[in-house]
């Protein structure tokens, strides 16, 4: 008999189509309404809500509510790392729902993963602190642990960027997340999210409205690429 976590009930839930359709819109990071929910899956508000319900009870999502509206976000980032592996996995094996849009090459070159930079330029962004040795890997057991070195932190005090840690937060400091259009990793965790927001602060990026890419201006790619990568 299988001995350890049960993962039948979590697959489940998220093999359903809709509830796939919002959990997906919800990688942005961004809080969303049951009502944008639903018309992000094309279902009633009345079925959206069940749906809501089940992936609340399961700890996949959270709610908020502010005045008379509720908003619901992925629990943390290891749901939202669960489900771009998962989408590296559909992509990989042809199981893709549209044919690739005018927007598809954005999605790919930039994009938000939770809070975090993912695509092209997020897995460069990962070579490149890997190369420069501002960040370390080893493998533990089948999961590769990433962590911060004394020169990585280093290098962002210099540039200003400040990892807030919450208090009494499981987040890890950096984490490896498998990208699902690069197929090759890139940096989530607190550091990560630092950095995307380093770049909003900075005005050289920005997301696009109801999309998960990341827009950089010429100018931001390049002071990106200059302090990052090259």
């Amino acid at each position: 008999m299988y001995d350890g976590p049960n993962i039948v009930p979590i697959a489940a839930l998220i093999g359903d189509q809709a509830r796939a359709a919002m959990l997906t819109a919800l990688m942005s990071g961004e809080a969303r309404t049951a009502t944008e929910l639903a018309a992000v899956a094309n279902i009633t508000k009345q079925t959206t809500s069940a749906h809501l319900s089940k992936l609340v009870d399961a700890g996949l999502v959270v709610v908020a509510s502010q005045g008379r509206h509720k908003y619901f976000q992925l629990a943390d980032d290891d749901i939202a790392q669960l489900l771009e592996s998962l989408m590296g996995v559909a992509e990989k094996t042809g199981a893709v729902r549209f044919r690739p849009g005018p927007n598809d090459p954005e999605l790919r070159a930039a994009r938000v993963c939770y809070d975090h930079l993912a695509g092209e330029l997020g897995v460069a962004l990962y070579d490149s602190f890997s190369k420069k040795q501002w960040i370390k890997t080893s493998k533990q057991a089948d999961d590769l642990k990433v962590e911060l070195t004394t020169a990585g932190k280093k290098q962002l005090d210099e540039i200003g960027i400040v990892l807030a840690v919450k208090k009494n937060s499981r987040r890890p400091i950096c984490r490896a997340c498998l990208d699902w259009s690069v197929r090759r990793h890139h940096l989530a965790g607190v550091t990560g999210a630092a950095l995307l927001n380093h770049c909003y602060e900075k005005k050289w990026a920005k997301r696009l409205d109801d999309s998960r890419v990341v827009q950089f201006t010429q100018r931001g790619e390049s002071a990106f690429r200059k302090l990052f990568i090259d």
